[in-house]
Parts: C-alpha cells; sequence; structure tokens
C-alpha cells in the first residue's frame, strides 16, 4: 500500500456553479440602462405634448434645422443687433428657435400683402414700388419712389398722396394684429428743401409722422409704434447717385420680438 509521503501538502479544487456568478456579471447593467433610456424618452414625449403649440413649433424648427438655421444667415441675413447682456450659448439656441419661427410668420405676411396688392391691381402703372423683405433686424416694409413721378409724396412735402394711403391701408390690414413693435422711418434723397429752418431732417421725420398717423387711422394700435425716425438724406438707398428717386422712401420696421444681440446669436450659430 502507497501512503503519502511524509511532508507533501494536498491541494483541494473546488469548482462552483457557473449560474451563482450570474448576478455579479455586467448583462443587467445593459437591461437596466436601454429601461431607463426608454423611460426618459417616454417622460419627454409627455412632456414636449403638453406644451403650447407655439414651443412645439419651435422644437419642431431645432429637429429640422438643428444648426440654427445657418444658411439663412450665409446668405446675408442675421438677427438683430441690439445693445444689451450677453446670452449664454444655450439661451442664444433658444433665440435661434424663436427667431426662425418669427421668420416663417413674417414670410407669410408678405405672401398676404402681396396678394392684397394683386387682388387691388396696386401700384398698377403707377411708378412707386412696395419692397418686403425679412432683413437682419426684422419684416422691413418700403414705400419707395423709382421714378421722377410723385407717387407716394409730393417733392419736397410731408403730405400723403392717394397712393401712399392706399398702400398703408393694405398693409395695415395684415400687420395689424401682429404683435411685434413698429419703428416708422423717414428717407429724402440728395436735394435741398425748404429753408435753413426747414431742412432734409424735419422733412424725413415728417414723412414718417404722417405714415404713422395714417396707420393709426386705418386701425393699427398707437401703442405698435415705438419710434419715429427720420435719417434725411444720411442713409441713402442708392449711395451713389443721392438724387436717385428710390432715396425717397418711408419704411415700416417690424421688429423680431426677441431683442437679441446679432452677435450673440451669429456666435451660436456657429457653435
Amino acid at each position: 500500500m502507497t501512503g503519502r509521503r511524509k511532508g507533501s501538502k494536498v491541494v483541494r479544487v473546488v469548482r462552483k456553479s457557473s449560474h451563482m456568478g450570474d448576478h455579479h456579471s455586467g448583462s443587467w447593467k445593459v437591461a437596466y440602462a436601454d429601461f431607463i433610456t426608454a423611460m426618459m424618452a417616454f417622460f419627454l414625449v409627455m412632456w414636449i405634448t403638453g406644451m403650447e403649440s407655439n414651443v412645439k413649433e419651435l422644437i419642431q424648427g431645432y429637429f429640422n434645422n438643428p444648426i440654427g438655421f445657418k444658411r439663412a444667415y450665409s446668405t446675408g441675413t442675421s438677427p438683430v443687433a441690439h445693445e444689451g447682456p450677453a446670452l449664454s450659448p444655450g439661451s442664444a439656441r433658444i433665440v435661434l428657435l424663436s427667431r426662425d419661427a418669427e421668420r416663417r410668420r413674417m414670410e407669410m405676411v408678405i405672401e398676404r400683402i402681396e396678394r392684397r396688392l394683386a387682388e387691388a391691381n396696386f401700384p398698377g402703372s403707377m411708378p412707386g414700388k412696395i419692397e418686403m423683405v425679412v432683413a437682419r433686424d426684422g419684416l422691413r416694409i418700403e414705400l419707395m419712389e423709382t421714378g421722377q413721378d410723385e407717387t407716394f409724396f409730393t417733392i419736397g412735402s410731408a403730405e400723403l398722396r392717394p397712393a401712399a394711403l392706399r398702400a398703408l391701408e393694405l398693409i395695415a390690414a395684415e400687420i395689424a394684429n401682429l404683435p411685434n413693435d413698429i419703428i416708422i422711418e423717414g428717407h429724402t434723397d440728395g436735394r435741398r428743401y425748404g429753408t435753413d429752418a426747414y431742412t432734409n431732417w424735419e422733412l424725413s421725420v415728417d414723412r414718417a409722422n404722417a405714415a404713422r398717423r395714417a396707420l393709426a387711422s386705418m386701425g393699427l394700435g398707437e401703442d405698435r409704434v415705438v419710434e419715429v425716425r427720420g435719417y434725411a438724406d444720411k442713409q441713402l438707398r442708392v449711395p451713389h447717385d443721392a438724387l436717385d428717386p428710390r432715396n425717397r422712401r418711408v419704411s415700416l420696421l417690424l421688429r423680431f420680438r426677441d431683442g437679441s444681440s446679432a452677435s450673440v446669436v451669429d456666435r451660436a450659430v456657429t457653435d
């Protein structure tokens, strides 16, 4: 009989069943993470469903164009420049969403005004022109002379001619229900009108005020107009020709409502 050698060690091997260590593996963590993700998505959908329609529109605008409608800015249009506190990148992106929705509303207003003008056959054969564009600071509507005839204002006078009154009436019908503040600007060409006591400065302001009074009489709330500006011939539409009739114009500016700095928002676009 062979016995164990004196002084030898005995090694015991204990094998555990594989199912005993399953709860120490990482598979349950993956399942739990999937469950939490699904719950977060569910509550996010429920939260969005309970929002107001305009907020839903902003969220939709973001997912349609997450980079903040950069293509629109690359063509030269960007949000309004304005002195004010700087926005955080997150706040600036929210402004982008708001601006995108407001821009679309303004473009729809332009289409409706154009329809009204077409139905009224305005300006017809008259040389005057109404130009509308969503610019960097908001919706800009300009009543502009294009020939030597006096379509909207008599030369050297602030009295509105019938064509100007008709144009403002058609425009007022569409902008009266908008919430945007309005700035009215008057511009002259480079001719010198009046005397030393009544210059192009006074004339441009008087024309803007005449447009303001006309809009108020047509149902536009007086509190909507927040500024009346007269630029004389200092912001020429045709800078190389101060006497060009297109420099004689009145502008209605419906400002974007967020009032954010263009530089801040532009930086958010590139972030």
